[in-house]
């Protein structure tokens, strides 16, 4: 595929992505996307078949967007702590920011037994995601950056209160201060005291 079909699939996922965040899953239908985009029906059609495949590309690329973010860095010998500040510091806003939240269309798509998840599961991107923090963790503990702690267990405390707070943000207003309550916390179970960074003088 040539740069203009490169360029009108990003446009295709670019305009998908604002509709699933908008609307969920279930209710963006082809027919929305070819009005957004501009696209005649046979123009969406020959780069994508669904909305199911869109949706896939598109979960999956933000999945490596982060892994090649992590691995990028722990290859130049970033240190762990400013690694994860940076990650921590996007996670607040991301907590926040309700306009690009896909969580209430991931929910719709993989808690819907008509989607074939054969290949692109939600527990392969939980595990996936598991073992991208999981090494970055270790990384940490390595260069003595981190304390000894269970990567699985502060992994699971991430992902499962970063996700509950972007759901719960769709249904009701979310305190400000509860992401930052969150992020406070795995700074305090990962960061030794001297590696700490004061509340009230953090950059988040």
């Amino acid at each position: 595929m040539g740069i203009k079909g490169d360029q009108t699939k990003q446009l295709i996922c670019m305009e998908a992505f604002k509709l699933f965040t908008e609307k969920g899953y279930k209710d963006v239908t082809m027919k929305d996307i070819c009005e957004n985009t501009g696209l005649s029906r046979g123009g969406l059609y020959r780069h994508y078949e669904s909305t199911e495949q869109i949706f896939l590309e598109i979960v999956n690329f933000l999945m490596g967007n982060q892994q090649n973010e992590f691995s990028e860095k722990m290859q130049k010998g970033t240190p762990a702590a400013e690694i994860l500040c940076d990650v921590l510091m996007r996670y607040e806003k991301e907590m926040l920011d309700q306009c690009s939240s896909l969580s209430i269309a991931i929910y719709e798509f993989f808690s819907n037994p008509n989607i074939s998840k054969s290949d692109n599961s939600i527990t392969q991107q939980y595990l996936d995601s598991k073992n991208m923090w999981v090494d970055f963790i270790q990384y940490g503990m390595k260069r003595k950056e981190f304390k000894t702690v269970n990567p699985e267990a502060i992994f699971d405390l991430i992902v499962f209160s970063y996700q509950g707070v972007r759901m719960y943000g769709v249904m009701m207003d979310i305190d400000t201060n509860i992401p930052k309550r969150i992020i406070e916390q795995i700074k305090l179970l990962l960061l030794p005291e001297s590696e700490e960074i004061p509340y009230e003088n953090s950059i988040l």
